[in-house]
């Protein structure tokens, strides 16, 4: 048990955050997946191992469909899980455009991580329930929204949107931590 002084012991704000932060990195999961089905389906393998297991060193390559925002997938039984997941429509991208799934994952990383340590400093501040989900619902919301929107090249600015609604929990986050940080000096 931590302190008693530490006010994540008695934090009615923890439940909020670790709530919001699984499904975050759940989240985090399924695009990993949806990437990794849709690499099999085209055979497509980013290590020479991989390829020698799925049919030889010439699937030891990049292929546009998986390079994309993995929306293309074969109708019926084939489907693959961003179309599950997403409820995305089989066919080629928007001409013009091009979304990989490192650049979705990249994305989560940049803006997930700093949100899961400035979350938990946030609980020991010992905010009101109330003031923790105000803070970590939207930004749950923001990146699933944001999720949905760079998988299914959604127009803009659906992206930007929820990309700043979950960048201003954040930033609240921060300006409390610092400002309780620089008070205790």
């Amino acid at each position: 048990m931590p302190p008693s002084g530490l006010a994540l012991a008695d934090s009615r704000a923890l439940p909020a955050f670790l709530l919001c932060s699984t499904l975050l990195v759940i989240k985090m999961y399924v695009v990993a997946v949806i990437t990794g089905q849709v690499r099999l389906r085209k055979k497509a393998f980013a290590n020479p191992e991989d390829a020698l297991r799925h049919g030889g060193l010439q699937f030891c390559r990049s292929n546009p469909d998986v390079e994309r925002c993995l929306r293309q997938a074969t109708p019926g039984l084939g489907q693959d899980l961003a179309q599950i997941w997403l409820g995305l429509s089989c066919g080629s991208p928007k001409p013009g455009t091009q979304r990989v799934p490192s650049r979705a994952h990249r994305n989560d990383m940049e803006t997930i991580y700093p949100f899961l340590f400035l979350g938990l400093v946030y609980c020991f501040l010992g905010p009101s329930p109330a003031a923790a989900w105000g803070h970590f619902l939207p930004f749950l919301l923001g990146r699933l929204l944001h999720t949905v929107a760079y998988l299914g090249q959604l127009r803009a600015p659906v992206r930007s949107l929820a990309y700043t609604v979950a960048q201003l929990p954040c930033a609240s986050m921060a300006l409390q931590i610092l400002w309780e940080a620089a008070r205790h000096l």
